[in-house]
């Protein structure tokens, strides 16, 4: 999938992937990664989700990556805080207090420029992702966390119905991608209300990604 389509996206302001709220799933399952406050987490593409408000709210110190700028820019907005922005190579990282938010591609992002992380919080990037990105995608998020665990959440319906994103991950996949250096949870599935987009059944779920003993 070609960055232009997310940007494009954005700057039409095609984002019915933005709730308005944080999300019940976040706030139900968190504790279960078992994080203190204080601890980091890094969220990839995190657009302007306000997750991000809520964690904060909470205690905790935020990391995201986001290909948009214009996100970026407007979830600083949303916060009310006026960021320090740095240029790093292809990236531009915006920092304010408890927060650092790096603008561009996220394979771009290299472990020592993210610094470390307790945990990750994956909402809406291997969901957004198509099939032959996923495997690449899941392989960076490792190396550039160190295994962090995660609380994952992903999309379960017929694709057939639906071309995405945000794309289907079926258990199997979530398997393949995390299985050889996780143990994995399945801790949650509730149903999309109206369906997804309106136009299929579709579970939500959600997993707890935990490293491997």
């Amino acid at each position: 999938m070609e960055k232009s389509f997310w940007l494009d996206k954005w700057q039409r302001n095609e984002i019915g992937f933005h709730n308005p709220q944080a999300h019940p799933l976040l706030v139900k399952h968190f504790p279960k990664l078992g994080l203190e406050p204080g601890a980091r987490l890094f969220l990839p593409l995190c657009g302007k989700t306000l997750d991000i408000g809520w964690l904060l709210g909470q205690g905790y110190r935020v990391v995201g990556a986001e290909l948009s700028e214009m996100a970026v820019e407007q979830l600083f907005e949303q916060l009310s805080v006026a960021p320090e922005i740095s240029e790093h190579g292809e990236l531009k990282r915006y920092r304010a207090q408890d927060i650092d938010i790096y603008a561009g591609d996220i394979f771009q992002l290299q472990r020592e420029l993210l610094s470390e992380v307790d945990g990750i919080y994956d909402r809406a990037a291997l969901v957004a992702l198509p099939e032959s990105m996923r495997r690449e995608y899941a392989q960076h998020l490792q190396h550039l966390t160190g295994n962090a665990p995660q609380l994952l959440i992903t999309f379960d319906y017929d694709q057939t119905q639906l071309p995405g994103p945000p794309f289907c991950v079926s258990d199997d996949e979530v398997a393949q991608l995390y299985g050889d250096n996780y143990r994995l949870t399945l801790i949650d599935a509730v149903e999309v209300p109206g369906g997804l987009k309106g136009r299929c059944e579709a579970l939500e779920k959600v997993w707890l990604v935990e490293r491997a003993e």
